[in-house]
């Protein structure tokens, strides 16, 4: 111990073991899945910062630790953004800083056991509160939420439909708190034994409690994946697989037909030909496609994304222009000051347009979906608004074609799987390139995933639920929750240090005798 000690008294050092200890939850989200990794993965990085030397070293612990953390869980970014990844990184980092700082305050020394279970509530609030301020879209959005390397434990899903990812995250770090507690602090060993078992008992009375999805009617829903077409005709090449797949369908009693984001290249009014294609898929299959335009509109200035309804007789009428665009990937946050991103990556060259509201679709069948495109489907308050109102199946169309070999599509399907159990609704993941998936309304999977190597379209049947979730009802109250503890801390702090500063310094040692021998008062 005293040499490691003696090795982290280096800034430097110290500051590549922070990075490295945030980095350690990636081992928990896909490809890896290590999802048991999540409840000690924090741990490392906890005892660094609660043996900072100072409040300032505290701090810079939590910043360096969330570089690595967001470097860790974005770095299939890389061969976009290459060395503008690092500086998103420096920047959303400092919102781990203040995390440090509180990690020391309340696990520094020895701390009481007041101390200790404060921690134990103060600290994974203090995660959610960061991870609130960057799923903000245009800081990145949600990716990576501690809570979401639990997406494929049944208990886990369980939770998500009290509380959302949010309750996930907040349990997981809570769990953290209380290991590093065991492992650091003999005095405080009684009060983590007892907050794991109560974390214990309260996360299994809520998933006893929790109400299970009932199916109540079952869909067949197919999902088409044309698989990697390149070059510089990719456009109608990439149709054409998509409609020689779509083809086999007729006859399988589907009840809607998805392609994957970006699947039509070409604005269909300018293009009334693919229209007229689509319109006979239709017909074929006997069920709407609801397919994905990546395009510049013929009836409005500027490039969309937007998932398109099309039926028997062409366009149902029905548009869902995505809102939620990725940085730099779609568009590039003050392009005056930005732009030059594109030059040292594949940044966007021209800033798509966004929708203007949230869309549910009647496709026939007396079925009503809710489209999702791309990274839309890492926001939980989207899927959770569709099921509000009246979604009966959530529907993400992406595509993460860009991002092929590494473990980007494994950690974008696994996404689909709390939505599902946030909302009780199905959903279904339908890419251009894989990974594809499907789940049911607890968040289980249903048949196989559409790997990256598959260029196939597959029929699922899906069950149907109805029922209304504890999340779809009472929403993010995990994170108010937080923040009502955040604020209860700061008014504690401020009406502690305001006493201190009433009553003056507190004298540093025994009082100085007089000649007389007696004690000499202090001097007002």
């Amino acid at each position: 111990m005293r040499t490691i000690d003696h090795w982290l008294t280096s800034p430097w050092r110290r500051s590549a073991a922070a990075a490295l200890a945030g980095a350690l939850p990636v081992l928990a989200f896909p490809a890896p899945s290590l999802w048991w990794c999540a409840y000690v993965a924090l741990v490392p990085w906890i005892l660094l910062a609660r043996s900072a030397p100072t409040g300032r070293r505290a701090v810079y612990d939590g910043w360096w630790g969330g570089i690595g953390f967001l470097v860790a869980v974005h770095h299939w970014l890389l061969p976009s953004l290459h060395v503008f990844i690092f500086l998103i990184a420096a920047l959303l980092g400092l919102l781990w800083a203040p995390w440090g700082w509180l990690v020391r305050r309340f696990l520094g020394g020895v701390p009481s056991p007041g101390r200790a279970a404060a921690a134990l509530l103060v600290l994974p609030s203090a995660w959610l509160a960061v991870e609130l301020v960057r799923s903000w879209q245009g800081l990145g959005g949600p990716w990576g939420m501690l809570g979401a390397s639990q997406w494929q434990v049944d208990p886990a899903l369980r939770l998500a439909s009290v509380g959302g990812v949010w309750l996930l995250s907040f349990l997981v770090v809570a769990v953290n708190v209380a290991v590093a507690l065991l492992l650091a602090v003999r005095a405080s060993r009684v009060p983590a034994v007892a907050s794991l078992a109560a974390t214990a008992v309260a996360a299994s009375a809520a998933w006893v409690w929790a109400p299970r999805p009932e199916a109540d009617g079952r869909v067949r829903i197919a999902v088409v994946q044309p698989g990697i077409v390149a070059g510089h005709d990719s456009p109608d090449r990439r149709f054409d697989r998509e409609e020689q797949l779509t083809r086999p369908l007729a006859g399988q009693n589907v009840d809607l037909v998805v392609w994957g984001e970006s699947g039509v290249g070409f604005d269909l009014d300018d293009r009334p030909d693919l229209a007229r294609r689509l319109a006979a898929l239709s017909r074929e299959t006997g069920a709407d496609v609801l397919v994905n335009v990546d395009a510049r509109r013929s009836d409005r200035p500027g490039i969309y994304k937007s998932s398109v309804l099309i039926g028997p007789h062409g366009r149902t009428g029905d548009r869902y222009d995505k809102m939620r665009l990725v940085p730099f990937g779609e568009y590039i946050p003050a392009r005056s000051l930005l732009g030059w991103a594109t030059s040292v990556g594949r940044a966007a060259g021209e800033d798509r347009h966004r929708g203007a509201a949230q869309t549910v679709m009647n496709v026939g069948h007396g079925l009503r979906v809710g489209p999702l495109i791309c990274f839309e489907t890492a926001f939980p308050d989207m899927s959770r608004h569709l099921a509000e109102n009246g979604a009966d199946v959530l529907l993400g169309q992406s595509s993460t074609s860009s991002f092929q070999g590494s473990w980007a599509p494994e950690q974008h399907a696994s996404l689909a799987a709390l939505r599902a159990a946030e909302t009780g609704r199905p959903m279904v993941h339908s890419t251009l390139t894989g990974v594809s998936a499907v789940y049911g309304p607890d968040g289980r999977r249903l048949g196989p995933w559409l790997g990256t190597d598959a260029s196939t379209a597959h029929v699922y049947d899906v069950p149907l639920a109805h029922g209304v979730t504890p999340y779809v009802r009472y929403g993010d109250w995990p994170v108010h929750g937080a923040l009502l503890v955040l604020a209860a801390l700061c008014v504690t702090e401020g009406v502690r240090a305001l006493r201190l500063r009433r009553s003056g310094p507190e004298p540093t040692g025994p009082p100085a005798r007089t000649v007389h021998g007696s004690p000499a008062r202090p001097s007002r």
